[in-house]
C-alpha cells in the first residue's frame, strides 16, 4: 500500500505507562504510546523486579529487549493478547480479577474508561510530571485527570489514506484527494468489480468516525462556565454521518470489523483499496497484509 496523508487532524492514540507499585518505578523508557497499569500488587521487594507488559504495537519485542538489557535489575515480560478491542476486553476482566498486567498499553480514547475501574495507579506522586515538557500539551492533557496522572504518550500520529496504488491504476482511477472524489472513486471501483471496495467502515471502532468529525470541525465536548457541554450531533457530524451513510446506503463500502483476520486478508488480497487510519497503520499493514505493498 502506498501512503498518502491528507487528513489533517491527529488521532487520540495512545497506548499504555503506568507505574509498577511493587517497586514505584517508573518505567520512562518504556513510556511512550499512554497507558495504564495495575495497582493490585502492593508489595515491596528489594531484589530485580520482573514486571508483565501487554502492548500490541510492532517491534515492541526489541524495545523491552534493549531496555531489560541496560536495567538488569528490571526484568520485562512482553505479551501480545491482542491488539485494540481484543486486548480491552481481557484488560477488563483482568483487573475485575484483581490480576492485571503492571503495565498495558492503552488507546487515548479508552483511558477515561479504565479509570472508572479504579484500577489504574495515579503515577502523580512518583515523579510522573517530570516527563511533562517532553510532550506537547494537548497530548498531555490526555492522559491526567485533574492532578492525577493516569499514563505517559507513547504514539500518536496525523491521520492519513493508505492506497493500493495497483488498484487505482488498474481501474484508471485518480487518487483522491477530496472527500468527494473519494465517493465518486467508491463508485467506480465497486461498478468495475462488485468484489472491491473503497475501504471499510468498522461498525466498532468509534475512534475512526470521531476522527473524520474531528477533521470536518465537530467539537464534541467543551465547557461552558461550570457545566459540560455536549455537542455530538454538532453539524460537522452530522455531515459526516451523512456522507458516509450514503456509501452505506449504497453498499460502497464493506462493514466488517476491522483488526480481525478477515479484514487482515481484505487489505491482503486487495478488497479493500484505501485504509484511513493514523500513520502508526503502515505497521500494521507490514505485519499482516504483507503483500499489499
Amino acid at each position: 500500500m502506498q501512503f498518502f496523508s491528507s487528513f489533517p487532524w491527529l488521532r487520540r492514540f495512545a497506548s499504555g505507562f503506568a507505574f509498577v507499585a511493587v517497586a514505584l518505578i517508573l518505567m520512562a523508557p518504556l513510556a511512550a504510546c499512554g497507558g495504564g497499569s495495575s495497582s493490585g500488587n502492593t508489595n515491596t521487594s528489594t531484589g530485580p523486579v520482573t514486571l508483565t507488559y501487554w502492548a500490541w504495537i510492532p517491534n515492541m519485542d526489541k524495545q523491552v529487549a534493549l531496555f531489560n538489557q541496560s536495567h538488569p535489575n528490571i526484568h520485562v515480560n512482553w505479551v501480545n493478547v491482542g491488539a485494540g478491542p481484543l486486548e480491552y476486553n481481557k484488560l477488563f476482566t483482568a483487573i475485575k480479577a484483581n490480576n492485571a498486567p503492571d503495565v498495558s498499553e492503552i488507546e487515548f480514547q479508552l483511558l477515561p474508561t479504565f479509570e472508572t475501574t479504579g484500577g489504574l495507579l495515579d503515577i502523580a506522586p512518583y515523579g510522573a510530571a517530570s516527563v511533562k515538557n517532553q510532550f506537547p500539551s494537548w497530548m498531555w492533557t490526555q492522559v491526567t485527570n485533574g492532578s492525577s496522572i493516569y499514563a505517559v504518550p507513547q504514539d500518536s500520529g496525523p491521520m492519513a489514506m493508505f492506497y493500493r496504488a495497483d488498484i487505482f491504476k488498474k481501474y484508471n482511477l485518480p487518487v483522491p484527494t477530496t472527500w468527494a472524489q473519494y465517493a465518486d472513486d467508491a463508485a467506480k471501483l465497486h461498478a468495475a468489480n462488485p468484489n472491491e471496495y473503497i475501504t471499510d467502515f468498522p461498525p466498532k471502532n468509534p475512534g475512526q468516525f470521531s476522527g473524520y468529525a474531528w477533521q470536518a470541525g465537530a467539537h464534541w465536548f467543551g465547557v461552558n462556565g461550570q457545566s459540560w457541554k455536549v455537542s455530538i450531533n454538532d453539524a460537522p457530524t452530522l455531515q459526516v454521518a451523512s456522507y458516509w451513510q450514503d456509501l452505506l446506503n449504497k453498499k460502497l463500502v464493506k462493514t466488517e470489523t476491522d483488526f480481525t483476520n478477515g479484514w487482515y486478508h481484505d487489505l491482503q488480497t486487495g478488497s479493500l483499496a484505501t485504509w484511513l487510519t493514523g500513520a502508526w497503520g503502515a505497521g500494521i499493514i507490514e505485519q499482516n497484509a504483507p503483500q499489499s505493498s
